[in-house]
């Protein structure tokens, strides 16, 4: 039997609990004699972190897994929701190592420092509340101006092997050092915070074998636009994309990073690659040298076995990949760059861009800094100006202080950019613009991560195009869609040509990492002294109530909320934006449910018919009638239903007011999940088609709630206006331990009923 290293630790902020690669080890002697077969590198990492290896049934696609992971992360926002859930479970602290992030709830509109202090003064009271609960309960602490949770952890806590969760969608940005980071709603949190396995249903893997090499304009962004555009936003689902090949070799640790982080965009579980060089160099330089002796004694385990089998596979050959910009409005829409002016042109997209926004945690690295700082530089030194807003946005306080030394910053501000503080920002509509007026039709352009209808601005006309920080950074001087900064020159004010060469830069900084200011608070050795108070009057804070369990009976002649038109997102359901200061506080959050989805026999968002009334309200409005009236509801929904973040609130919203279903056609992964943890019923049509059968004016039964059974599927009785009954099988994918959180009322109340 093979050994592993020993007693190496997780992180220089947790020196006494080590990386337990023993235990990876370990399971897949198990798993190897049981199956039989090649493994991929992501079933390594996931069949080592099986709670029971010898018994644990494994199928592709089928089993549930019961997994033990490595470390949970939270931001802010959805933190404040996670951490209520976890007081109200009554667990003195923390089973794994934890963290919490803050850098949702920073506005970026004046520059770093001005939005940072009004930041800390408006969110006092939520910054005080995490802090204070972290303390009490043994978590770890980043303070509002440490950075975005996606560049810290990469920064201090994944590692090669790793199994994370966070509560967040692209926490997957952790395979950029080799981990398997999956992004979960809160109450998955919970349960691992909680010391109970965290139960996912067994991926498919999914492989991209890159070959050839980077180079030119091209960058790592460029290999997940290509990848979105291949899958789409719903061909991940239910599978970790697994990078191998040649190519890999070739692609920075935080190239890769970008690559993980925007494949939250397909949908995908998570993605990951092999161990590398660059990653070692990374570990190196972010004070982990042990940790890549590690992984370097490790490294068969953190690399697929030869032969091994995807269900998928695609290939990408580097050398021939070509910049794209994707977008707008859905992250799989990829137009290649020496196309997009003529496409632009045929789709009437504006032609001007109104803004260029550069960082957030897909592509805030120093490679990325320096390769657009580059394009930047030359351009002024040719007496350019940006024509075009120019936004950027530090990953993490350690890249703003380096890249503040290394003068790269500098560069942009002389170029004309403006620097915000190191948050998410106008990534997640932390955005206060003022520009453009809401409905004016515009075009931004961002290296950022996803691009949905009003996600950065707020503005639904506003044509949000994704593409790579040099790209961005050379078409802020353009200033047009029309301009392609690889064959076009633009006029000097000396009414010379200039032209664009292809950017360079450097993977990781000569003179090492500047730290910069410390804003990590670790928890006290004696905890028994911290108090967590939250006010009964809070507007941002609310403590919970449990939710009721099942009443034992099937749910009969229910109206229908809203059936929902297209595309519905979790900023559909639940939008963030101004909406994020109310994440602590369900009933004030609950009132932004669904206001943003289409309603089908009106063609308008958020107003709906009240079937009780006749009248037309807005969404929340008309679920808190019939919720004050003892009328449950149902939502029923299209592809691909609650793509997007992990925003549990998208849940939660619809058990508190009144919800017991959704039913759709399809859903994104981490949304049925969220439905199922809080007593709700996801539902799918059996057939497709059967969506088009339910009007707005329908009263729905859900029947063969009394024999729920894995794989049983359950009949949606239609009662039409007219007394006519349609009987519609519906499909789920509750498996016997997801059935008791019905039961139960939630997965919370579960919990707390297996601890008394």
């Amino acid at each position: 039997m093979a050994t592993a290293p020993q007693k190496v630790p997780m992180s220089r902020h947790e020196p006494n609990k080590y990386i337990n690669y023993q235990r990876i080890q370990d399971n897949l002697d198990v798993v190897r004699k049981r199956l039989n077969r090649p493994l991929t590198l992501s079933e390594k990492i996931l069949y080592g972190h099986l709670d029971n290896a010898a018994e644990q049934d494994i199928q592709r696609g089928v089993s549930y897994l019961q997994l033990r992971p490595d470390r949970v992360v939270c931001q802010d926002a959805t933190a404040q929701m996670a951490l209520l859930q976890f007081m109200s479970a009554g667990i003195p602290e923390v089973a794994v190592p934890s963290s919490v992030h803050c850098d949702h709830l920073i506005l970026g509109e004046n520059g770093a420092e001005s939005d940072l202090a009004r930041a800390k003064d408006v969110n006092r009271e939520v910054y005080d509340f995490l802090a204070t609960t972290c303390a009490k309960y043994n978590l770890g602490f980043w303070g509002p101006g440490s950075g975005i949770i996606h560049q810290i952890v990469i920064e201090n806590y994944a590692f090669p092997g790793a199994l994370i969760i966070g509560t967040d969608s692209h926490t997957p940005n952790a395979g950029g050092l080799g981990a398997a980071a999956v992004g979960v709603g809160g109450a998955d949190a919970v349960d691992v915070m909680a010391g109970i396995p965290w139960e996912l249903k067994c991926p498919k893997a999914i492989g991209v074998k890159l070959t050839g090499r980077l180079g030119g304009w091209t960058s790592p962004k460029d290999i997940i636009l290509e990848v979105a555009g291949i899958l789409t936003v719903k061909g991940g689902t239910g599978a970790i994309v697994e990078y191998f090949g040649p190519g890999v070799d070739t692609v920075s640790a935080t190239g890769m990073g970008t690559i993980c982080n925007m494949g939250a965009e397909i949908g995908a579980t998570t993605s990951v690659f092999p161990f590398t060089q660059s990653m070692h160099r990374y570990l190196v330089a972010t004070g982990r040298p042990e940790v890549a002796a590690a992984s370097d004694q490790f490294a068969h385990n953190l690399r697929a076995d030869p032969d091994a089998k995807y269900d998928e596979l695609i290939e990408i050959n580097l050398s021939e990949l070509e910049p794209r910009i994707n977008g707008p409005f859905t992250p799989d829409l990829m137009t290649p760059l020496a196309k997009f002016k003529d496409t632009a042109k045929d789709k009437d997209w504006p032609e001007d861009i109104s803004a260029c926004l550069i960082g957030s945690c897909t592509n805030s690295s120093y490679e990325d800094m320096t390769r657009a700082a580059s394009l930047a530089k030359e351009a002024m030194d040719a007496g350019l100006k940006v024509k075009s807003d120019f936004i950027v946005t530090p990953g993490s306080e350690q890249i703003r202080a380096t890249t503040e030394r290394d003068g790269l910053l500098e560069t942009f501000r002389k170029a004309g950019g403006t620097i915000l503080a190191n948050a998410c920002g106008p990534c997640i509509g932390q955005w206060a613009r003022h520009d453009v007026k809401k409905g004016e039709r515009n075009t931004i352009i961002t290296s950022y991560n996803r691009n949905f209808t009003g996600r950065n601005d707020g503005n639904p006309a506003t044509h949000g195009f994704v593409a790579s920080p040099e790209i961005v950074t050379a078409m802020a001087f353009g200033g047009s869609t029309n301009f392609n900064p690889v064959t076009d020159t633009l006029t000097t004010p000396s009414g010379k040509p200039f032209k664009f060469t292809p950017p360079n830069g450097e993977e990781l900084p000569a003179r090492g990492f500047d730290a910069g200011e410390n804003t990590y608070q670790a928890p006290p050795a004696n905890r028994d002294g911290v108090e967590v108070k939250v006010s009964p009057t809070s507007q941002r804070l609310q403590l919970l109530e449990a939710f009721k369990p099942w009443d034992g009976k099937d749910i009969e002649n229910v109206p229908v909320l809203i059936k929902v038109k297209g595309k519905c997102t979790t900023d559909h359901i639940s939008m963030a934006g101004p909406w994020l200061k109310y994440r602590g506080h369900l009933d004030n959050i609950s009132n932004n449910m669904l206001i943003g989805a289409t309603n089908v026999e009106n063609g308008e968002a958020n107003k709906v018919r009240n079937q009780a009334t006749g009248e037309f309200d807005a969404v929340p409005a008309t679920a808190r009638y019939y919720k004050a009236h003892n009328i449950p509801w149902v939502v029923i929904g299209d592809e691909n239903y609650g793509e997007g973040s992990s925003r549990e609130h998208a849940a939660m919203s619809v058990r508190f007011l009144g919800g017991v279903a959704v039913i759709v056609k399809s859903f994104a992964r981490i949304h049925e999940t969220n439905l199922k943890k809080q007593g709700l019923l996801p539902l799918t049509f059996s057939n497709p088609k059967d969506y088009d059968r339910i009007s707005p004016e329908d009263k729905l039964s859900i029947l063969g709630l009394k024999t729920l059974t894995p794989g049983k599927p359950l009949t949606l009785r239609v009662t039409k206006p007219s007394g006519e009954q349609i009987d519609i099988p519906v499909d789920h994918t509750f498996n016997e331990n997801q059935i008791t959180w019905f039961h139960a009322g939630s997965a919370l109340n579960q919990i707390a009923k297996s601890n008394k």
